[in-house]
């Protein structure tokens, strides 16, 4: 299934959310629940810096089927705030909820655990380690790796051009 950023409705998203430069969870969440059809996804973004490294990063994804083949449209709130063409970014979902799913999570966290902040959510032990911290399943885990995957691949070009 072919993804892509949507840079004009990130845009547009933004601006309707007041999306905040630290906020990248709940940026995403807030974007789903004015999004019809939207699905709210956890993960890691790679983007250049000194180095390329993964960062945990939130987003939402929409299903465009207009053309023959089905298309999974990306939706960064955080987009603005990133300072980065579209085309340095990379995207590396772990975890997908359903608005449904994601709001139900946020109340029981809310009534649960008010004093803590219900975003992010990693979804049910076991965790596995990915770098030097442990949340998340093994979705997580694959998810990172591959990420990581891509900074080293992006790192090397950048060492084979200097």
């Amino acid at each position: 299934m072919n993804k892509q950023l949507d840079e004009t409705l990130s845009l547009e998203l933004a601006r309707k959310i007041k999306s905040k430069s630290t906020k990248p969870f709940e940026n995403a969440y807030k974007a789903a629940l004015v999004t019809e059809g939207a699905k709210y996804v956890q993960g890691f973004l790679v983007m250049p810096g000194k180095l390329y490294q993964p960062y945990e990063h939130a987003w939402i994804e929409i299903s465009d089927t207009s053309d023959n083949e089905p298309i999974i449209r990306i939706l960064d709130p955080s987009l603005p705030h990133l300072k980065k063409s579209p085309s340095e970014l990379w995207y590396f979902a772990a975890h997908t909820l359903t608005v449904k799913k994601l709001k139900a999570i946020i109340e029981e966290s809310e009534e649960d655990y008010p004093e803590d902040d219900p975003l992010p959510i990693y979804g049910d032990a076991p965790y596995e380690y990915y770098g030097d911290v442990m949340l998340g399943g093994k979705n997580y885990l694959e998810a990172h790796q591959a990420a990581a995957a891509k900074c080293q691949e992006l790192n090397q070009q950048n060492l084979e051009n200097n």
